[in-house]
């Protein structure tokens, strides 16, 4: 008898405590989903509308006059570039926002009537994250140069909230790979040239590379306005009318970040927040959008943008993205492991973790599948790199070739190809993405004219960007 009323204990609370996640976790969605309205209304420079979402106490205590001067002088920072969830405590959340010029912390709490009732703009402070002892690892260190890769990577996958860390460096014409941690918490299992990782928005490079190829054999042009290829429910917005595919493919189309209704409605789920956003809901927003940025005037990166390209290419073709990815790059370059969906079968994968360390689901998608589907490997990245480097002969390398061709400046001293964002570094131009999921990110960088190639892939959140850049340039800088 005491068994049972021990085990009936034990089974009602933890029911409680999956009841209090979920319910932490739906508040956690909700104050995101307003948030977001807020980044929308802030980039597209609209103070009244993140006035209206205020409540009405907020609004009793700051007057919309108020609240349009700190908005103005907040407009001077450039648009938002990134937002990450900081903490999330008693209903308030912090995000750690990237303007264009800063970085900055907003702390946002909501109410039941989905308004904000707390907003505050303060100047960032990096969370302190405590050290590991140790991590496992699999490296070779015999240049100065491999010395310094390992004691930046090493630094990196020693954070509490880090994971597994696959890095390639090619210098002088050699590879060289370094593995460290494990491939989800707790395993002890290193990750290797094999292990399949989220690159999210590199997914984007491949998607132009895709665009490129229709150019290059005459079905479609950069110039040619979207229009011509869309349903007529959408072909008739002039908005869209004016926007071109070199626009979708630079990010100057004047379209948002994101739609504003890619995170309502009841099929909605924060922990996979792509995965029911399709055709549907992508033409919805179209339908009527109205741009307050004239096309091929201003760098604003553009999610929707991508998706709405990646679409565009599957009703051109008409191939489903993924196949179309498939015949003509990773086919001809022998990327055999890269790919959009999971096999359950596969035990060599790096699972996503969170910035609390904690592991999260992949992510799926449907209509924005070109802008951060894909998974692949070590291995398949330095495929992809190499074919980047090589002398365009091949459709493939051909179109990858007009993927880093100049399109737009982006102040203050980069500028853009097709996906590529590209600068200087060391005398030389060097081309570069990211890819950031809520549980993994992803570095390429690569100088065609030195033959220098970084690529990171880590399961961990944490923000790589910084690192791949510093390595990259400490690779040209090693003679």
């Amino acid at each position: 008898m005491k068994n049972i009323l021990h085990s009936l204990i034990l089974l009602i609370i933890s029911s409680f405590i999956q009841v209090a996640i979920a319910q932490e976790n739906e508040a956690e969605a909700k104050n995101r989903a307003i948030f977001n309205r807020i980044e929308y209304f802030f980039n597209s420079q609209q103070p009244d509308s993140i006035y209206q979402l205020a409540s009405i106490d907020f609004q009793k205590k700051i007057s919309a006059e108020q609240m349009n001067t700190v908005l103005n002088q907040l407009f001077s920072l450039g648009k938002i570039q990134e937002a990450t969830l900081q903490t999330f405590e008693e209903g308030k959340a912090t995000y750690k926002v990237n303007f264009e010029k800063e970085t900055l912390s907003i702390v946002l709490r909501i109410d039941t009537f989905l308004n904000y009732n707390y907003l505050e703009f303060k100047p960032f402070q990096a969370v302190p994250i405590s050290k590991k002892d140790s991590v496992i690892s699999n490296v070779e260190t015999k240049s100065p140069l491999d010395r310094y890769v390992d004691s930046i990577a090493r630094n990196y996958a020693t954070q509490s909230n880090a994971q597994s860390l696959s890095i390639a460096i090619i210098h002088k014409n050699k590879i060289n790979t370094f593995f460290y941690g494990e491939t989800e918490k707790g395993n002890q299992t290193l990750p290797d040239a094999n292990t399949l990782y989220e690159i999210g928005s590199i997914t984007k490079t491949f998607t132009a590379s895709l665009l490129a190829e229709l150019v290059n054999t005459g079905i479609i042009s950069l110039d040619d306005s979207i229009s011509k290829f869309l349903p007529d429910s959408l072909a008739n917005n002039p908005a869209l009318q004016k926007i071109t595919f070199k626009m979708l493919a630079n990010h100057t189309s004047g379209l948002p970040r994101m739609a504003d209704n890619w995170n309502v409605g009841p099929k909605f789920n924060s922990s996979d927040p792509y995965a029911h956003y399709n055709q549907q809901l992508l033409f919805s927003f179209l339908k009527n959008f109205q741009t307050k940025t004239e096309p091929e005037t201003e760098y604003l990166y553009s999610n929707i943008g991508y998706g709405l390209l990646g679409e565009l290419l599957t009703i051109i073709s008409k191939k489903p993205y993924q196949q179309l990815l498939k015949d003509s790059v990773l086919v001809p370059l022998e990327m055999t492991s890269t790919t959009d969906v999971i096999d359950p079968k596969n035990l060599n994968v790096a699972y996503p973790h969170n910035e609390k360390g904690e592991k999260v689901p992949f992510w799926n998608f449907q209509a924005l599948s070109a802008t951060g589907s894909l998974k692949s490997t070590l291995n398949d990245m330095l495929r992809y790199v190499i074919a980047q480097l090589t002398y365009p002969e091949s459709a493939i390398q051909k179109a990858m070739n007009l993927t880093k061709q100049y399109t737009f400046f982006v102040p203050p001293n980069s500028d853009i190809g097709l996906a590529w964002h590209m600068s200087m570094m060391e005398d030389v131009t060097y081309y570069y993405h990211t890819g950031n999921t809520a549980g993994s990110y992803s570095f390429i960088g690569f100088v065609p004219d030195d033959k220098s190639v970084v690529i990171i892939l880590s399961n961990s959140s944490t923000d790589i960007a910084a690192i791949g850049l510093n390595l990259l340039d400490k690779v040209l800088k090693t003679k």
